[in-house]
């Protein structure tokens, strides 16, 4: 097929990359604009542009795709489809309807749950046992097309945000190759989405991090899960920030307030919630290195009794 692809993060590079060793004639990569990023402010290329450069594809970047000017550019083009993965921006109509088989999205969520920006950290933070990716013939709404393929990925104990992203950014390379091949042969079934069990994965914030102690074990060890490596869970030990990057659930109530650290060892950091304890294990304090307990212990004292607070107010 000849295909205009839209990706922008790196979630979409695996898609990019299997459509061109499959053969697929890739016309163009639309890709978000360049930004200026980290401390120094110097601008970085997307990483859909790096591996396009590398593939040697025409790039464009609109800074905004419905533009007539950029819909024509499109029309140029002549697409059998367009491939859409974690682009950044709404397609208008006049895109959704110009390729032959429309503008196919890889979406990484088991739809119609877990619609939204977010859905690969809220499926843990949740504590969903199963994800997955569906490919989507995209309409003018928040991930409510029809729905055309679906593969299933469990999510592990310890999966966190970082490696259930990678699960499911290859899944959806490998899922994206199927779904063409069944929209050219006319062998998908398209099924409409119902609005049933459906939930918004609103998109990740910094302040989502910040620990509430009164809740329970198990949802805390899931937000610190879900949030790793962006944009972390934390929360505040001595007015400075503690990031919180493993942690086990410990069954038992040390009847103490929430949030105070109830046993302290050479390889034990044991802090009691709203229900159960946290023994974390790997952690980082504002201005260090991120190191496992032992390794923080040796350079930093953390007494028994101690109470870590949120970071703002709730």
């Amino acid at each position: 097929m000849r295909i205009v692809f839209m990706g922008t993060p790196e979630f979409s590079v695996s898609a990019l990359t299997a459509l061109f060793q499959a053969g697929h004639e890739i016309a163009a990569v639309v890709t978000q604009p360049d930004k200026p990023k980290g401390r120094g402010k110097a601008v970085l290329m997307t990483p859909v542009k790096e591996k396009a450069i590398e593939l040697q594809i025409p790039v464009y970047q609109p800074a905004k795709v419905r533009a007539p000017e950029f819909v024509e550019v499109l029309k140029q083009l002549a697409p059998d489809v367009i491939v859409v993965v974690a682009f950044g921006q709404i397609l208008p109509k006049a895109i959704l309807q110009l390729p032959k088989y429309g503008c196919i999205n890889i979406h990484a969520s088991l739809l119609p749950k877990y619609r939204g920006a977010a859905p690969i950290q809220w499926v843990i933070i949740d504590g969903e046992k199963e994800t997955g990716i569906t490919t989507m013939q995209m309409d003018e709404g928040l991930d409510t097309g029809d729905m055309l393929e679906k593969v299933v990925v469990p999510i592990e104990k310890d999966e966190t945000g970082g490696s259930l992203h990678h699960k499911l950014s290859q899944a959806g390379g490998k899922l994206i190759l199927t779904t063409l091949e069944g929209l050219e042969n006319g062998t998908l079934k398209a099924t409409p989405q119902t609005d049933e069990n459906t939930c918004y994965a609103k998109m990740l914030t910094k302040s989502l991090g910040d620990i509430d102690w009164n809740q329970d074990a198990e949802s805390i060890e899931r937000l610190i899960r879900g949030l790793n490596p962006w944009p972390s869970a934390y929360t505040c030990l001595h007015g400075k920030t503690l990031k919180l990057w493993k942690a086990e659930v410990i069954d038992q109530d040390l009847k103490i307030p929430a949030g105070q650290v109830g046993e302290v060892g050479k390889d034990k950091l044991v802090i009691q919630t709203g229900k159960g304890c946290l023994s974390v294990t790997e952690l980082q304090l504002e201005g260090k290195k991120r190191m496992n307990l032992q390794d923080f212990l040796r350079g930093y004292s953390i007494e028994k009794g101690t109470v870590l607070e949120r970071r703002t107010e709730a």
